[in-house]
């Protein structure tokens, strides 16, 4: 299943994969063509993954919450979305970086691929198969990541936060959409 959700919910997750992007090609100007694409492979691999794990997780506790899943949704997608929000405007340190190695490569996907896990986690509570949805997270993140190293060298500096900020209002826009749909409001 793939609809105008599914296309949001993956440019908002690859937000924090752009914006990591965007500060690499901003703090070292002698980023190549293969870190720019190490970046984007790792970012989008884990972003396609990190959803799978989050589903499969779900499926196991489903039955437990089914009462209040649409709840649980809502708060994760508003809890996500609101921390891009706080991270994207408080004061920040930036460092240069130099050409990304593995382990460091690691923890940064691991570390912006979280909010990706809890999506999963949230597809199972709804019932919406996850395959479809991780290939496209991955692919976005991938482009996103490799684009945002470029963008970085350009216009980092202006639109660091801001995709952030955008990030975080997509999720908690489709929260909302979740908790409105399934109390039957609209």
């Amino acid at each position: 299943m793939m609809d105008i959700t599914t296309v949001l919910i993956a440019f908002a997750l690859a937000m924090d994969s752009f914006s990591v992007s965007i500060a690499y090609g901003l703090a070292n100007k002698t980023f190549t063509m293969g870190d720019a694409l190490k970046l984007g492979i790792f970012f989008g691999a884990f972003q396609a993954i990190m959803p799978v794990v989050g589903w499969f997780a779900g499926i196991h506790v489903l039955d437990l919450i089914s009462g209040f899943d649409h709840w649980i949704v809502f708060g994760l997608l508003a809890f996500i979305g609101c921390r891009m929000i706080y991270e994207s405007v408080r004061a920040e340190s930036t460092k240069l970086l130099d050409s990304p190695r593995l382990g460091l490569l690691l923890i940064l996907s691991v570390a912006t691929s979280i909010d990706a896990l809890v999506v999963g986690l949230g597809f199972s509570f709804l019932r919406i198969s996850i395959f479809v949805p991780a290939v496209l997270i991955g692919v976005v993140a991938f482009l996103l990541s490799f684009l945002g190293v470029y963008l970085g060298r350009k216009v980092g500096g202006f639109l660091h936060s801001r995709v952030e900020i955008l990030g975080g209002l997509i999720l908690i826009a489709i929260g909302i959409r979740v908790l409105v749909e399934h109390l039957g409001i609209i």
